[in-house]
């Protein structure tokens, strides 16, 4: 899997929308790709996972509250490799936490991180953290599956329909096709949804 990869597969597209020949499959393509990228807009993420390890630096933030310094990090589900210090060649940071914490047991990602108060390496004002990991989602949640084929089907009836109107207005099924994602699609994705955390 890849970082932004397309998140259904051309012969499953055209197997739920009963296609059996190959006329449309560079329309179908296209498709795909612009439902995926949809999809990512919506959730405010994105599920793939990147190849290798890859270096991301943040910017910290210090919780007045917690009395900690906080990082708001791209999606992670794995540790292996993981490598958090401070930017521009400091020192290794050992003791933080991955949250939420019950995330790796509902088969989420980490979205933040915590330096532990009892960590000799703090970050200072204008630090920035240097993290290097396999950022992204191990798995493609089965909402996303679902998500895809209904707004695939919509952009695939989007050619019959040229003028944004889909239906017969004669037999009292016309439809006006908005410019905003398939309400079924933003039901399905209502629990993929990041919710940013306030500083």
């Amino acid at each position: 899997m890849v970082w932004k990869p397309d998140y259904l597969e051309l012969p499953d597209a055209k197997d739920y929308l009963r296609i059996g020949d190959d006329d449309d499959d560079f329309e179908l393509t296209s498709a795909i790709a612009a439902s995926s990228r949809a999809i990512d807009d919506e959730c405010g993420r994105q599920f793939g996972l990147v190849d290798v390890a890859e270096e991301r630096i943040y910017e910290p933030w210090y919780n007045h509250r917690l009395g900690r310094w906080q990082v708001s990090i791209d999606d992670l589900m794995t540790t292996t490799g993981l490598v958090v210090a401070i930017a521009d060649g400091g020192n290794t940071i050992t003791e933080y936490e991955l949250g939420p914490r019950n995330a790796a047991a509902e088969g989420r990602p980490w979205e933040w991180l915590q330096i532990k108060r009892a960590s000799t390496v703090q970050p200072s004002l204008y630090e920035r953290i240097s993290m290097i990991g396999r950022w992204g989602w191990t798995t493609q949640p089965d909402q996303v599956d679902m998500a895809m084929k209904l707004q695939l089907s919509r952009f695939h009836a989007r050619r019959e329909s040229p003028f944004g109107v889909a239906g017969s207005p004669d037999q009292g099924s016309e439809l006006r096709l908005l410019a905003r994602l398939d309400p079924d699609v933003k039901v399905s994705l209502r629990g993929l949804v990041r919710q940013r955390r306030a500083r």
